[in-house]
């Protein structure tokens, strides 16, 4: 009798014998085969090994990546990928392969990628990447770590023998303290804008108060404006992207913001509304140049802003710093997170407090403060009984 399960016979000639499946016909019925040995324990290893030729040859005949390259199925993820994400992510995807992921380790195939390999090309990466050789930020490690595991899960949805999936490989990132200008800073670059009101003073000044990034602004048309209402609507953001074809490296596009919590309504407050009512020429076209067919692009946006902070003699900084700076003096007057988690277009609050959110020291000394005011009447209550 075999063993439950085992499909092993003692035959009548004192062998034992093994069967097993080794494929199927078309109508599905087993085809199977056999082997035979002096002893059980040996019929049952010789099992084993027809099992693992099985397997084998059924995984090189069915699977199309069976003996490819990464850099083949990474070519075949990107055009799987490219339908469901936006242009500027395609761009991002496709220098992370071209200048990172391919140069290293397009030439292997995908069942020879183990965890070893991974983690030290991520500690090149780390040590030895980008142009001048000395390593690159954990955060684009990350996002290259991100592209490759993604390639990897389409490999293996397709059938691959992938040895590692790249999950057990974290990149630590440090959270770099963001920059906000102070209050007297902010009191300064205020005073300078209202003083030289141009196109791109404006839109500084509209970011300032609003949180807008700096695409948003450039694709910010005056029809989204609501001087009735005072509201401005986003729903467009302006990016300047690599391209393939021309003599053009980069051309400058306009598309739907980063997430479609990013489109949204904003109220503007009100001596902000006033200020765009008595400087609007125009009830169409672009916000910072009032025409259908001219714009200012980000880039312009990014060196006019650093202009003028060394104009008003402020430390140099990123366009970003204005959205940083809009979230602070928001949470210091009091506005609840989910509200400025909504203005700011973000998926979630976490996002808001993680990111854009930085107290102070006057807040943290207002916040001390309060608690010395509560010792303070303990103190006195226990004097009293006293």
């Amino acid at each position: 009798m075999p063993k439950k399960g085992e499909n092993i016979y003692k035959r009548k000639d004192g062998r034992w014998e093994g069967r097993y499946i080794k494929g199927r016909k078309p109508d599905g019925k087993a085809i199977y085969g056999y082997v035979y040995a002096k002893t059980y324990r040996d019929v049952k290893e010789a099992l084993k090994k027809a099992h693992s030729i099985t397997l084998v040859t059924k995984y090189t005949t069915e699977n199309q990546y069976h003996d490819s390259l990464l850099k083949d199925i990474a070519e075949d993820w990107l055009k799987a990928t490219i339908p469901q994400i936006k242009e500027s992510t395609a761009v991002k995807y496709q220098n992370i392969l071209k200048n990172y992921i391919i140069p290293e380790l397009g030439e292997m195939p995908i069942y020879c990628l183990t965890y070893t390999h991974l983690e030290a090309f991520s500690n090149i990466l780390l040590s030895k990447g980008g142009i001048k050789k000395k390593g690159l930020s954990a955060k684009t490690v990350a996002d290259i770590m991100t592209v490759l595991r993604s390639i990897l899960r389409f490999a293996a949805k397709n059938g691959s023998l992938v040895p590692c999936d790249g999950s057990s490989i974290k990149i630590k990132k440090k959270m770099k303290e963001m920059r906000i200008f102070t209050r007297t800073e902010q009191e300064i670059l205020y005073a300078y804008l209202l003083s030289n009101l141009n196109a791109p003073n404006m839109g500084i000044l509209v970011c300032m108060f609003t949180g807008l990034r700096v695409g948003e602004i450039c694709a910010l048309h005056w029809e989204d404006i609501s001087i009735h209402e005072q509201t401005i609507h986003v729903h467009q953001t302006m990016q300047r992207l690599q391209v393939k074809e021309g003599f053009s490296k980069t051309r400058v596009m306009i598309t739907t913001p980063k997430s479609s919590c990013s489109v949204r309504t904003i109220p503007v407050p009100e001596n902000i509304m006033k200020i765009i009512t008595k400087y609007q020429t125009s009830s169409t076209g672009y916000f910072l140049t009032g025409c259908n067919d001219h714009f200012i692009e980000p880039r312009t946006m990014q060196n006019r802003f650093k202009h003028v902070l060394s104009v008003c003699g402020i430390q140099n900084a990123n366009y970003h710093v204005l959205r940083h700076t809009f979230a602070t003096r928001c949470v210091e007057l009091g506005f609840d997170i989910k509200t400025l988690s909504e203005i700011l277009g973000h998926a979630s609050v976490n996002i808001t407090m993680n990111r854009y959110v930085h107290p102070t020291m006057e807040l943290k000394r207002e916040n001390m403060k309060r608690l010395s005011a509560f010792i303070a009447v303990n103190e006195n209550r226990q004097d009293a009984e006293e």
